[in-house]
């Protein structure tokens, strides 16, 4: 937001126009019991040349990957995104645009979601796609809520209190998900949920997870990196009814976290359990091509028990970063990406010389590795040499205290990985 000023003759303007003489007329139907009277210990306000040096001073506080070598992924990731995404999202249309319900004034809005709800599909397999969700983890606890509506079991949580839910968690074996443990904790249960590739960054053997689930009687969910679906199987192929995922990696910066956006595909036997809303393709009245709002499954717009759903918003225009870009790699682009991230973590697992954790299982552009020390420690000391040399494992899993979760996109070169290596040795 632009600097804005507010003297005292603009709150005399004000105060004028709405046709009060102070401020205690305006808030004279407040009881002057409940008023607070003193005056507030705030500093005196700043002018627009010393707010603007006062920010400047605390941004450069932080620490960017323009300005550090970062190989910290763990959910969030520094992909290239390409100058014609930022072209398309700040096209007045989008960049301004609200809920579509209007569809005669939202037709390049709901065309544009009807787009990404297509990429989306084919880049999963699955016939069918929502608007998107806020991310990666929301999408998650919507997809178990799905299940436990189709199927009526309770057994499956992830954020779960409120949905009545409850979470049984597979251990991982040597890094990766054993089907037969998964087998038996899925009976009874609404859903399985498996990450692919894994938090660990390992290639999970999903065909076997999914039919695992399916031979249960739960819904087989797989959270998948959009990025890896240019070289991985797609969920949809290998029997999963939904799929998941965080969209960052495809056409997002990291933005310090968020805000990103998620996405949702499932079979079209649940299209009308989706959360969110879904845009669908019409004729008007003369025949011509239209998109409109076809499905909303929110407490708003059906009957509670009904719903799945009380999400009031998505994150389109985020989403439609991730449109953009899919767009502008294509299929080809997008297995370039792919076969790159991949082949410079192969060259990173050798140049680096350390023990993996685990040195049994396929990758995909994160891998963990034990650097012989405390992991913080070794972050510390890399960073003094400008190297973010990835996400201490110690923080979620015991006995990993000297493990390292490093990640290599397609933006690091062999350079930057021979860099890496040289922070990490000394």
């Amino acid at each position: 937001m632009s600097f804005l000023s507010l003297t005292e003759r603009d709150r005399e303007e004000m105060l004028a126009t709405i046709g009060v003489s102070s401020i205690d007329e305006l808030f004279r139907d407040i009881p002057p019991g409940v008023r607070f009277d003193g005056e507030l210990e705030l500093e005196p306000a700043l002018s627009e040349s010393e707010i603007v040096a006062h920010l400047e001073q605390l941004a450069a506080r932080n620490v960017d990957t323009g300005r550090e070598l970062s190989f910290l992924g763990a959910g969030i990731y520094d992909h290239y995104v390409p100058a014609v995404v930022d072209a398309v999202l700040q096209r007045g249309e989008l960049l301004t645009g609200y809920t579509p319900y209007q569809p005669e004034m939202s037709q390049g809005v709901l065309q544009a979601i009807f787009e990404y709800q297509t990429a989306i599909c084919e880049l999963t397999g699955m016939d069918v796609s929502n608007a998107s969700g806020y991310d990666g983890t929301t999408v998650a606890a919507d997809a178990c809520y799905v299940a436990k509506h189709v199927t009526g079991r309770q057994v499956v949580k992830t954020y779960a209190p409120g949905f009545g839910l409850e979470v049984v968690e597979v251990p991982h074996r040597d890094g990766i998900t054993d089907p037969d443990e998964l087998a038996e904790a899925a009976r009874d249960a609404a859903c399985v949920l498996f990450q692919q590739p894994n938090f660990f960054g390992c290639l999970e053997p999903a065909p076997d997870l999914a039919a695992a689930a399916n031979d249960a009687g739960a819904l087989p969910v797989a959270h998948v990196d959009p990025v890896s679906l240019g070289v991985l199987e797609a969920p949809g192929s290998y029997g999963c009814a939904i799929a998941i995922g965080e969209g960052q990696a495809a056409g997002n910066y990291q933005s310090y976290g968020g805000p990103h956006y998620g996405f949702m595909a499932a079979r079209s036997d649940y299209v009308r359990r989706m959360p969110g809303r879904i845009v669908g393709e019409t004729t008007d009245v003369e025949g011509r091509r239209a998109y409109v709002l076809t499905l909303q499954t929110r407490e708003q717009h059906i009957r509670r028990e009904k719903a799945t759903s009380n999400i009031t918003t998505n994150q389109t225009l985020l989403a439609l970063a991730g449109l953009a870009h899919l767009a502008w790699l294509g299929p080809q682009g997008l297995r370039e990406q792919g076969e790159t991230c991949m082949a410079l973590a192969a060259y990173a697992k050798e140049r680096l010389g350390l023990p993996l954790v685990f040195p049994e299982q396929a990758t995909f552009k994160e891998f963990a590795i034990r650097v012989g020390r405390p992991a913080d420690e070794a972050i510390r000391a890399a960073r003094t040499e400008g190297v973010h040399p990835g996400y201490a494992l110690r923080r979620d899993y015991a006995g990993m205290e000297d493990a390292l979760l490093v990640c290599v996109t397609e933006k690091r070169a062999e350079a930057d990985v021979d860099r890496l290596a040289e922070a990490l040795a000394a």
